[in-house]
């Protein structure tokens, strides 16, 4: 199976990547790598470099590359989703778990087949105010991912009928709804709020995308420019990928078990996000969910009133 680039699938040559990680996944920002080589990596090949996202979401991607049939030896560093793609557009990196927006900005390519997406409530994933949606003029999003910024614009944009200013802060709910009409928090800080509890109204935004298109919303791929990844097999990095994934699914016990006790999460939360909310595998319904995403992007960065994707960096 070849590579996806611009939706249309291509057949090039590429290698196989190989962890050796300790059992969870590092905080972002932290380099792991292993000296010694692992049973079936060929001698002299060369180590892929890896960005992986540090959330709950990706555990299942990583399972078997930390503790399965695919674990080996690489470079890998963990960070947030936005963080990652910018190792790669930096050169840091050869491939990563990186958001779709940022596939699409980057015209990198995609190794199909593993994902992270969802079809209804991602609960990961939350948009608050304290005004009606319809008036919500300035957004605070958490600087992990833009292709949840995107989304929340879009939806605001299509559903509401609202256009907010965009400005980058960190992932404290209650400050950023004292400086914004509406705050956007996503992945682990976002598993930590109780929608339920809060006084402000809430969206989940996998729900709010299943209802506007009857689609899943893809977050992000496997993917990496194509010059860094024609130096592996492809094949084997798909085959590897999905290998990984599948390990995980299978060993779900032991993995809730892990991640919850290393996270502080209770673990019938972590079994309900990861079997329920969450979609690991990239089918033909993710693809067309991921490109109608890409096409409303593109619509609305050709909005000449909208604000740039650009945020206004944190403080």
């Amino acid at each position: 199976m070849g590579l996806e680039r611009g939706g249309q699938r291509r057949r090039e040559a590429g290698a196989v990547v190989t962890w050796n990680l300790s059992n969870q996944a590092p905080p972002p920002g932290t380099r792991a790598s292993s000296s010694q080589a692992a049973a079936g990596t060929p001698a002299g090949r060369a180590r892929p470099r890896v960005a992986a996202v540090s959330y709950l979401n990706t555990v299942p991607l990583v399972w078997g590359l930390l503790h399965g049939p695919q674990r080996g030896v690489c470079e890998v560093h963990f960070d947030l989703p936005s963080l990652c793609a910018r190792e790669l557009s930096e050169g840091r990196a050869d491939l990563g778990i990186v958001p779709v927006a940022e596939v699409w900005r980057n015209g990198w390519d995609t190794v199909p087949g593993a994902c992270i997406a969802c079809r209804g409530e991602v609960r990961s994933i939350l948009l608050v105010s304290r005004k009606p949606w319809d008036r919500v003029e300035t957004l605070a999003a958490d600087r992990g991912s833009r292709s949840s910024v995107l989304l929340a614009r879009i939806l605001l944009s299509r559903r509401y009928g609202s256009h907010p200013a965009v400005v980058e802060r960190a992932p404290d709910l209650e400050a950023m709804l004292a400086e914004c009409d509406a705050a956007l928090v996503i992945g682990d800080a976002a598993l930590r709020i109780d929608p339920a509890a809060l006084a402000d109204p809430v969206l989940d935004l996998g729900a709010e995308w299943l209802s506007l298109t009857g689609l899943p919303m893809v977050f992000a791929t496997w993917s990496g420019p194509a010059a860094a990844l024609a130096r592996f097999d492809r094949g084997l990095l798909v085959d590897t990928f999905l290998g990984s994934l599948d390990f995980g699914l299978r060993q779900m016990s032991a993995l809730t078990a892990a991640e919850s006790a290393a996270r502080g999460f209770d673990p019938a939360l972590v079994e309900r996000y990861l079997t329920r909310n969450v979609v690991f595998t990239l089918g033909a319904e993710e693809r067309a969910g991921r490109d109608l995403y890409l096409r409303y992007a593109e619509e609305l960065q050709r909005r000449p009133a909208g604000p740039a994707l650009a945020m206004e960096p944190s403080r």
